[in-house]
């Protein structure tokens, strides 16, 4: 009897520790969620009031970045009841999300190059006398209007779809259908000022999102209807 109860114990004993262990690791989605779904509400405070920043004589930095430290906080302390609820675990989900997470890594880093780290970080729009102001439009951007956002969005939807935590899926959803949409809407405003007939003319011939096309080659297709 002893030696069942003992395998009783140590039975309960490892399940309560893989959990604790489950808990601990899907801590790192979702404060990757929380960080990712900061950066519109982040977006907001800068970009609209860009132009009482720039009136600073000191980096307006200062000010913005214990600000987004602050909005962090709120999120993870909002979303902390339920940061371990699953819709699903499942092994698998990590391999769309692995991908996801690959495609996006590897848009952050052709952004950077063709970007600059100090468009990509948006001290050039806040220090525009320091900076060159030019309409970017190759690489990347050639393809789709805000490559960046893109990618942003593919981190979160990683993490999200990986871990099957419910407060991304919420996170996710915001994100996607609220706060990206109004932020491209009022940056693709002020760039139009910015850079007025410039941009409209990018805009026309750029798409907001990336088109897939598969093109076949003539003689192949006139093989086809031959037959």
């Amino acid at each position: 009897m002893s030696a069942a109860f003992s395998r009783i114990y140590e039975g309960g004993n490892i399940h309560c520790y893989n959990r604790l262990m489950a808990e601990k690791l899907l801590f790192i989605p979702w404060i990757m969620a929380i960080l990712y779904s900061s950066i519109p509400l982040f977006w907001f405070a800068i970009h609209p009031l860009a132009p009482r920043w720039r009136k600073m004589e000191r980096s307006p930095y200062r000010i913005l970045l214990p600000l987004w430290a602050v909005i962090i906080a709120v999120l993870a302390a909002v979303t902390w009841p339920w940061h371990v609820l699953q819709l699903y675990s499942a092994w698998w989900s990590w391999l769309p999300a692995a991908f996801l997470l690959a495609v996006s890594a590897r848009t952050y880093g052709k952004i950077r190059s063709a970007f600059g780290v100090s468009r990509f970080i948006g001290q050039a729009e806040l220090r525009p006398g320091e900076y060159q102001q030019s309409l970017i439009t190759g690489g990347l951007h050639g393809s789709m209007r805000h490559p960046i956002y893109i990618a942003h969005l593919g981190m979160l939807a990683g993490w999200t779809i990986g871990s099957g935590l419910l407060v991304n899926f919420v996170l996710l959803a915001i994100t996607a259908f609220c706060t990206f949409p109004l932020m491209i809407w009022l940056e693709e405003r002020e760039l139009e000022k910015r850079f007025g007939s410039d941009y409209r003319e990018y805009k026309k011939h750029v798409p907001l999102l990336p088109r897939f096309r598969f093109h076949h080659e003539n003689n192949l297709h006139g093989d086809i209807i031959g037959h």
